[in-house]
């Protein structure tokens, strides 16, 4: 049965046959990878995945929104040597599909909002070296980096926007930081980091709160059809009796 969630009606056959039906954009001859791990620690995979899996969910029904992160984007056309791979990035108006890389000029743009899962070895790139060229290469409008075990970065939660030709900080609000480009507020959560939309006043919810609400919603619904056959039977034998 469809089940609410965050303003979204959602049921996982349904969420399924969409992302089959999203379509394979043709193949280029760019690489699809960097050689490089995917995360540094199973704490960094996991939260990478689940911020990917919200906002994948959060905007299932919009076909031009593409959410995706660890996929291989360049931005010099010609040149395969140039190119980053953010963690997760959102880009508005390009439509979904299974892409092998991002290629900018073909795409006609760059992320819109990126997320950074820093950790030890990724540090000094991610405060350094992918600010300049999400900056001036891809046009990110929004910036944001976290780090899950609050070693590398001060504070352990950061944000910058486009300003101009520069990335300024995002200040907190209520202990948040606000994107606008998402209509989100990012929040660290000890190890993990929650995304909170203010309209509703709410958490988006991981997949295991989908699954949780959704398993709920069912037994609810189960215990009313048995409900409702019980009163069914009594119904016919009261009238038969009579």
């Amino acid at each position: 049965m469809p089940v609410s969630i965050d303003g979204v009606e959602w049921n996982e056959g349904v969420t399924m046959l969409r992302k089959a039906e999203f379509p394979t954009l043709p193949k280029n001859d760019y690489p699809t990878s960097d050689g490089k791990p995917m995360a540094e620690t199973d704490l960094h995979r996991e939260l990478m995945v689940d911020l990917i899996d919200i906002l994948q969910h959060r905007y299932a029904n919009d076909p031009q929104v593409y959410v995706s992160g660890d996929l291989l984007i360049f931005y010099d056309q010609g040149n395969k040597r140039r190119h980053v791979a953010p963690d997760v990035f959102v880009v508005f108006g390009v439509p979904k599909g299974r892409r092998d890389n991002y290629l900018v000029w073909d795409e006609g743009k760059g992320p819109d909002v990126v997320i950074e899962v820093t950790s030890k070895s990724t540090k000094t790139e991610d405060v350094k070296t992918k600010p300049d060229v999400f900056l001036t290469k891809l046009g990110v409008r929004e910036y944001f980096l976290i780090d899950p075990t609050q070693d590398y970065l001060d504070p352990p939660l950061q944000g910058f926007r486009r300003v101009k030709n520069e990335f300024r900080p995002i200040r907190f609000v209520d202990g948040r930081l606000p994107s606008k480009v998402l209509g989100l507020h990012l929040e660290r959560d000890r190890d993990t980091l929650r995304l909170w939309n203010p309209e509703l006043g709410a958490w988006l919810p991981t997949y295991a709160e989908r699954q949780a609400q959704s398993d709920q919603l069912r037994v609810t619904a189960e215990s009313e059809v048995e409900r409702l056959r019980r009163e069914n039977e009594d119904l016919r034998r009261k009238l038969s009796g009579s």
